[in-house]
């Protein structure tokens, strides 16, 4: 199922400013949070979609990708690994829950007198990995699948990432009783202030550890690899990220793990060169070829391809192969191949081809005829990209 565009999944126009994208968030995620739609799928759906597009539009390097790109620019269009698509509850309320205002916590706290909402605590999210992966013009033209040993930190298998010696060993904090905030009442000359803040005991948890894990010493993560499946649209071009969500490194005490973000590299193809979408090569053909005509055999991305060299065939013409380019990405559009024609002269002749050529020199359809209105080469370029 395509993903929906994300301007239209928050009610805005693409060039909405930063406020005005927030602004519309916040309402969407006050309608569908699951506090108010309890076991209502759809509107559990709907809130997810919101906080996935917020995600993106909200940062102005993915807003930009997402502007170029559409979803494959964020990774939208990769099996579904990439993007916002992989994001659950925990990672929304960690990630926005100051959206709302406060702690973190359930919005409808302060509108019900609320206590304890399951975005109370706070939820510690892993940092990011960046790899970078080299592709093949072929690669980069059909789709590829990579597969990556990623050196990271994983959870702990010994205590699932919890950081204590076993479930004993894990209690409710006194502090906050659980909830992972605290609430603090300030005098001021306008009356009592109340805010809300992080519980200094658990640091947002909710929770303390009695004793630690003995391997990985109460953090919950330990080094370790991974053997990641990369889904590589066709299409990516050198530089272009794409953000896998979750497979960066393990958060510690069981957090969001963080995102791995994956930097694409060209690797240079032997005879065929990338100009956009469009495919670049140079054809060089012998003089009888050029002026006789000839039946030649070029590569492509796809394979050997035929192509006719007309009779009378001038140095510098351009030849184009219909879709044998660059699809775009998130697009059935595909671009061309171009052949640059290239007359080539033999440097050493022997005594009998000095005197055929010789004798050729001589005639008039041997000697230069460039017309009045011959366009260079580099007009003639400029019209095949445009």
């Amino acid at each position: 199922m395509s993903k929906r565009d994300y301007y239209d999944v928050l009610g805005v126009a693409k060039g909405a400013s930063a406020e005005e994208i927030k602004k519309a968030y916040r309402k969407l995620a006050i309608k569908y949070h699951p506090d108010k739609n309890p076991d209502d799928k759809s509107a559990e759906d709907k809130f997810k979609e919101a906080a996935e597009a917020y995600e993106v539009l909200s940062s102005p390097e993915k807003k930009q990708r997402y502007d170029q790109f559409g979803h494959a620019g964020v990774g939208g269009a990769a099996g579904g690994g990439y993007g916002g698509g992989g994001m659950n509850m925990e990672d929304i309320f960690s990630q926005f829950g100051d959206i709302f205002g406060g702690g973190g916590g359930s919005p409808f706290d302060s509108f019900f007198g609320g206590g304890q909402s399951r975005g109370g605590r706070r939820v510690t999210k892993g940092s990011n990995l960046r790899i970078k992966v080299k592709l093949t013009l072929e690669e980069i033209a059909n789709g590829a699948e990579k597969k990556i040993k990623v050196n990271k930190q994983v959870s702990c298998k010994t205590c699932d990432g919890t950081g204590a010696k076993d479930k004993g060993s894990v209690s409710t904090c006194k502090t906050c009783g659980g909830a992972g905030s605290v609430r603090r009442v300030t005098n001021t000359i306008l009356g009592q202030m109340q805010t809300t803040a992080t519980c200094p005991t658990c640091h947002g948890s909710g929770q303390q550890i009695t004793a630690k894990c003995g391997s990985c010493h109460g953090d919950g993560t330990v080094r370790g690899e991974e053997t990641i499946s990369i889904n590589i649209p066709a299409g990516v071009s050198e530089g272009m990220q794409l953000s896998m969500a979750g497979k960066g490194n393990a958060a510690p005490n069981g957090g969001v793990p963080g995102d791995l973000i994956i930097l694409i590299e060209e690797t240079p193809h032997e005879t065929l060169k990338r100009e956009g979408n469009n495919v670049v090569y140079d054809l060089h053909v012998s003089i009888p070829e050029a002026a006789l005509g000839a039946s030649v055999e070029v590569p492509t991305i796809d394979g050997k391809a035929k192509i006719k060299i007309e009779p009378g065939t001038q140095s510098g013409k351009l030849l184009r192969l219909k879709g044998k380019g660059i699809p775009e990405v998130n697009s059935y559009h595909r671009g061309d191949q171009i052949i640059h024609v290239n007359i080539w002269t033999p440097k050493a002749l022997n005594s009998e081809e000095r005197a055929l050529l010789e004798k050729l020199r001589e005639s008039p359809n041997f000697k230069p005829q460039p017309g009045k209105n011959d366009k260079s080469f580099f007009d003639k370029m400029k019209e095949y990209f445009e």
